[in-house]
């Protein structure tokens, strides 16, 4: 009980100082304001849950989730379970996104590849923690959506591709860190590549029935991996199905 006082502590300190995350709505306008804190509160900090790191928890509670998700389903952005964004894709639970995130420990310096782009919620997540985020989106429609509301929200260190993700992003490679957020049977060789040594990936991995969340670490050229949770990501596309490289859904 102790501990979980200390961490709300350090949460809403962080949270009244701000991070790189831009506040989109004047202080007190936002509607959602006390559904996200109650998100962080029961969702992230609760029991069962664990997430303990405050930057992590800081930006969660200020990034606006509803803003990511469909006008219809705004009432639900801030429920503990994933929402469809259209196109066959979701945003993931809140959970996920912090577990995800924290496993990853961003660093303020970091130059971080997101392959799975989808509404941009992770993306601009990521986007409060480390100086540079790189994202690739395999459907269309869906990267220019994300692409238009990070920047209507004043999100200055994204950058949106459309885009084969199994490829990564060679021109602006080496990375600190990669997020995938979409599931390969296996881990793509060239995401690997373009990792710096003593960078770190987190990637969905196996089949639909039977995924599983791995963090792997590189040093000295070789890869240590460990599983960390069960999941059910969407199955990543294009070159890691053999199908096109990029999707356009008319």
């Amino acid at each position: 009980m102790r501990k979980l006082s200390l961490l709300m502590a350090g949460w809403l300190g962080l949270t009244g100082r701000g991070t790189a995350a831009p506040s989109p709505v004047a202080a007190g306008a936002d509607p959602f304001a006390a559904a996200r804190q109650h998100m962080v509160i029961s969702q992230l900090l609760g029991a069962g849950r664990g997430i303990t790191n405050a930057r992590v928890l800081a930006v969660m509670g200020q990034v606006p989730r509803h803003e990511f998700v469909p006008e219809r389903l705004r009432a639900q952005a801030y429920d503990d379970h994933p929402l469809p964004i259209g196109y066959g894709q979701t945003i993931s639970q809140p959970f996920i996104v912090a577990f995800m995130t924290e496993q990853l420990e961003p660093k303020p310096t970091d130059r971080v590849l997101e392959i799975g782009t989808g509404s941009g919620y992770q993306a601009a997540v990521l986007a409060g923690l480390v100086a540079k985020v790189y994202t690739i989106e395999i459907v269309e429609e869906l990267a220019a959506r994300a692409a238009a509301d990070l920047k209507r929200l004043g999100y200055t260190n994204v950058q949106v591709r459309a885009g084969d993700g199994y490829k990564g992003w060679p021109e602006a490679a080496p990375f600190d860190a990669i997020m995938v957020t979409c599931a390969p049977e296996r881990v793509p060789q060239p995401l690997v590549e373009q990792l710096k040594d003593g960078g770190r990936i987190i990637i969905p991995v196996g089949p639909l029935w039977n995924q599983e969340l791995v963090l792997l670490r590189k040093r000295g050229g070789k890869l240590e991996q460990h599983a960390v949770l069960p999941v059910r990501f969407v199955p990543m596309t294009g070159k890691g199905q053999g199908k096109p490289e990029v999707r356009s859904v008319k």
